[in-house]
């Protein structure tokens, strides 16, 4: 087999494996997932940092870079939604006690 259908077979069995696996997540267990998953990308940021950084290829050096934002827009959106699924959990405030908070005078 050469070496760009290994490749590819490699990213179609991984792309079906984990459609698969999100799918069988309930919803309770989704939050702890997210915030796993943005360890992860942090672990590949850095990877993608590491290996750009000692590439002598001028196409590597652009994919490299390329991967390094796309990682990092992941993992910041990753918190950011994590974030927001976690305050949807969170206590509500009473509305006397927000609305002096936002520095309302009423």
């Amino acid at each position: 087999m050469s070496d760009p259908i290994a490749w590819l077979t490699i990213f179609v069995l991984s792309v079906a494996v984990g459609i698969e696996v999100i799918a069988k997540v309930s919803s309770t267990l989704h939050t702890p997932l997210m915030s796993g998953a943005n360890a992860i990308h942090g672990v590949i940021l850095l990877g993608a940092v590491i290996v750009t950084g000692t590439t002598e290829s001028t196409l590597a050096l652009v994919i490299g870079l390329v991967a390094i934002v796309l990682a990092a827009i992941n993992m910041a959106g990753g918190f950011v939604v994590t974030d927001r699924m976690l305050q949807m959990f969170g206590r509500r405030r009473p509305a006397k006690d927000a609305a002096s908070q936002r520095g309302s005078t009423r």
